[in-house]
């Protein structure tokens, strides 16, 4: 069998996430410890006790699903010896894999993923930027859509066949909201987040992520790491911070990245961390493919027999 492991990006956090698998795996807490420490406030309590809307902040949101995705690897390793194939994550789920990798330490991943999202809050002002869910078209659709807008509405994240997010201008996504209703689109939903992620908005963040990313030292993988704009898997330091950089402003390519996998022999996947989002999404890309998400006890019991 050949299976990888995928690390869910920011929406799938909640109030009181990862308390049962802390129960039973100490290594969960002593995780969330040396995040805490790393970060200068206790991450733990935030996450178990909130209040929800600062677990919600970009800056805490991301670091407390990194650490949750490598807390749940960590538990997992210490149960079996863990031989994936790849490993991939949905936009911040990229660092967790990274970590995961040993291309950075949790320290330094924590740190830089809070930084990235103070750096994307910054690039656009609260209430300025929006994002989309549009259900039933054909990607192509959903692009020349977009391209025919005044302003910024960009095709950011593609998800799964026949959903795709789209992110830009709060004024532009508006105005596209009824063209695709019209081509027929089953559902469009308005995100709530605060940053318009993936988009060219993002660009300023970027340069100053660029700038953060300069004074760090990163390993080559241990494990081959697909990265959500290329699709590739890098070794050297300067194209894995490069691949960084321009995932703050190039769509996610999670359809072509779960294909990827199929193409080079995966035939399981598992979901590390809070929620099962990327199950979902990947049932839509391949049916075919065995799928678990691991965000407890019982879930990790379950992984464990069929790794």
């Amino acid at each position: 069998m050949s299976y990888a492991f995928v690390f869910p990006g920011q929406g799938s956090q909640s109030l009181g996430m990862m308390a049962d698998m802390a129960a039973n795996y100490p290594i969960v807490k002593t995780t969330f410890d040396e995040a805490s420490s790393a970060l200068g406030y206790d991450l733990w309590d935030v996450v178990q006790n909130g209040p929800e809307e600062k677990l919600n902040q970009t800056d805490i949101t991301q670091p407390a699903m990194l650490t949750s995705g490598i807390a749940t690897w960590r538990a997992l390793a210490e149960q079996k010896e863990l031989s994936p194939a790849f490993l991939a994550g949905h936009s911040l789920g990229e660092y967790s894999a990274l970590v995961a990798a040993g291309v950075m330490t949790l320290a330094q991943g924590v740190r830089l993923v809070a930084e990235r999202g103070r750096l994307m809050q910054s690039a656009v002002p609260a209430g300025e930027g929006a994002m989309a869910a549009v259900l039933g078209l054909e990607d192509q659709q959903i692009m020349d859509i977009c391209a025919e807008q005044d302003g910024v509405v960009e095709a950011v994240n593609f998800n799964s066949p026949g959903q795709v997010v789209i992110a830009g201008e709060k004024k532009a996504v508006d105005a596209a909201l009824p063209a695709f209703e019209a081509a027929g689109a089953k559902r469009v939903v308005l995100l709530s987040v605060s940053v318009p992620s993936h988009c060219s908005l993002m660009k300023p963040a970027a340069e100053a992520l660029a700038k953060e990313l300069e004074g760090m030292t990163l390993n080559a993988p241990n494990i081959p790491v697909l990265h959500n704009a290329s699709v590739e898997s890098y070794q050297d330091e300067a194209s894995i911070k490069r691949a960084l950089i321009e995932q703050l402003y190039r769509p996610v390519q999670w359809v072509k990245t779960i294909e990827q996998m199929k193409e080079s022999g995966v035939d399981s996947l598992y979901e590390l961390g809070p929620g099962k989002v990327l199950m979902g999404l990947n049932r839509r890309i391949d049916r075919k493919m065995g799928m678990q998400a691991v965000y407890d006890s019982a879930t990790l019991t379950a992984s464990i027999e069929t790794l």
